[in-house]
């Protein structure tokens, strides 16, 4: 505890979009015998609406001036959870759970995160967090998604291995969203529920497929399944153990029953043995414009009982993981896309703002709270905001440097960007790095990329199993700045010329597709 203080300072599945069941292979189970404690593993909980920081963590050095701008829905400040060490700051009384933690140590909280020239729209913003854009910059690939595509440069072709036969990431309650992609391709699979009568193995490839257009197309989506069908069978291997432990875990109607039900299969699920590092889950309900809290009680009402639910949740998982002996391989984080403003509305709600806290959770988080209480302008209108005092991805940057390990460079090529980490992770006890060796070369490589930094041109090497190839090279915003090969090629190995010489220097990505294969390079032009 004090060196991480000196450091501060759930039934029918649907995977893919489609119904599996899994089968009791030999193969899986031996796979899942080999031992996972050297991987680690990242929660992350979504709060879509935008959450009310204000009336989460509460700054009670700022509490005058709260009550003159957002009295119809401010706590009370005698019903504050407060934060030992902090006396200047609190919880909204429904975050008990979370209160608990921070008494733990296993609570860290960062102020204002945000990013610059912050776009206010749900779609955009949401956007821009899961993607890790700029503002004005639009991305087809998720952070997520670029980390996982660095970490197995080789996935999908020959996925599931004996290196990694489980889905690299799982979303749970909830579709494969762009924070999960890379390049337009699915990093994930998305989980309902952990047990289905229909089972797929053995009837997909049926006929075979036509050379044309559509064939290739068909066999894409033939590989998808086939995919499926196998990451199915793993996650019920998994799932099936039915190892929960706390009793914690909300139920039926109460507050956080969805998420808590998601976040007991994310615990069951690493408990059976998976070895998948992400896991998505979300939570809905944070756009609060009206009828925030109730009248005659603003510590009761909508948003409490989206915190209690939220706090609830995230406590039960931590006890569950406890209870489990996994604590040391997992860590959470929340994130909304953005936060809400100053001065609350009529309506007793408040409206789409800027900056806002993220929780960081787990026994590896340093706990503490990072950042300053927003400070409230006496001058505050209808427009004034919290101010941004962390860039959202500086906590990216942390959790990839130190939860998973990248050096300096991995982390900018997964941000597309150098963003100062924070240091929001213990750093000891670091994947090894025979474990990520391992990762770089496990499935099938089709691409290759050589000499790689270069200044003007470069050499693909690729792999056809015939019929129609397409070798593009784009930016990392996706923007289609060259076709190296359309045609139709002989199955074998095959060489092709990349000349960037024209374009400025930085990253660019290089896609093979052939048929139902596809593989995607970084390219660095240098000067």
């Amino acid at each position: 505890m004090e060196r991480r203080h000196f450091l501060r300072s759930a039934g029918l599945a649907t995977i893919g979009g489609l119904a599996v069941r899994g089968y009791s292979s030999p193969l899986m189970r031996a796979l899942h015998q080999k031992s996972v404690a050297a991987d680690r593993v990242l929660v992350i909980v979504q709060l879509y609406g935008g959450n009310d920081g204000l009336n989460t963590v509460i700054p009670l050095d700022q509490y005058g001036q709260l009550a003159q701008f957002r009295s119809n829905v401010l706590i009370p400040s005698g019903q504050v959870l407060p934060l030992s060490g902090l006396p200047a700051t609190g919880l909204h009384p429904a975050l008990g759970g979370l209160q608990d933690m921070w008494n733990d140590g296993k609570l860290s909280i960062v102020q204002g995160v945000g990013y610059p020239n912050p776009d206010l729209s749900h779609f955009r913003s949401t956007d821009i967090w899961e993607s890790g854009s700029d503002s004005n910059v639009v991305l087809n690939s998720g952070w997520i998604g670029r980390y996982l595509a660095n970490e197995y440069p080789n996935y999908p072709m020959g996925y599931p291995n004996t290196t990694m036969p489980d889905p690299l990431a799982i979303r749970i309650g909830g579709p494969v969203t762009v924070g999960l992609q890379s390049q337009g391709m699915g990093m994930a699979v998305a989980l309902n529920n952990t047990d289905d009568p229909l089972d797929l193995t053995g009837n997909i490839f049926v006929d075979p497929v036509t050379p044309d257009c559509a064939g290739s197309k068909l066999d894409l989506v033939r590989l998808v399944q086939r995919q499926t069908d196998l990451y199915g069978d793993v996650i019920e291997n998994a799932a099936v153990l039915g190892c929960n432990q706390s009793t914690l875990y909300p139920t039926g109607s109460a507050p956080g029953a969805k998420l808590a039900n998601a976040l007991k299969i994310v615990a069951q699920l690493i408990c059976g043995g998976l070895k998948t590092r992400i896991y998505w889950v979300s939570m809905s309900g944070f756009d609060t414009h009206a009828q925030q809290v109730d009248s005659a009680d603003h510590a009761q009402g909508e948003h409490a009982e989206l915190l209690q639910g939220l706090g609830d949740a995230i406590h039960a998982f931590q006890d569950d993981l406890n209870l489990l002996g996994l604590e040391d391989r997992v860590i959470g984080m929340t994130f909304s896309e953005f936060g809400r403003r100053v001065m609350s509305n009529g309506s007793g709600g408040t409206d789409h703002g800027w900056a806002e806290p993220m929780f960081l959770f787990g026994t590896n988080v340093i706990p503490g709270m990072l950042g300053t209480n927003p400070v409230i302008d006496p001058n505050t209108d209808w427009d004034t905001n919290v101010a941004m005092q962390y860039d959202f991805r500086s906590v990216y940057a942390g959790v990839l440097k130190d939860w998973f390990c990248l050096d300096q460079q991995g982390v900018d090529d997964v941000l597309l960007n150098t963003f100062q980490p924070l240091a929001l992770v213990d750093p000891a006890g670091c994947i090894s790095t025979d474990v990520q060796a391992a990762n770089q070369v496990a499935g099938l490589e089709l691409l290759q990329v050589y000499p790689n930094p270069f200044q003007e041109r470069t050499t693909a090497r690729f792999l056809s199993n015939g019929g129609h190839v397409m070798l593009q090279v784009f930016t990392p915003q996706g923007a289609l700045v060259s076709t190296v090969v359309n045609r139709v090629l002989p199955a074998g190995e095959h060489k092709a010329d990349i000349d960037l010489g024209p374009l400025p220097t930085g990253t660019y990505y290089c896609r093979l597709q052939n048929g139902r294969a596809q593989q995607v390079r970084h390219l660095i032009k240098v000067r």
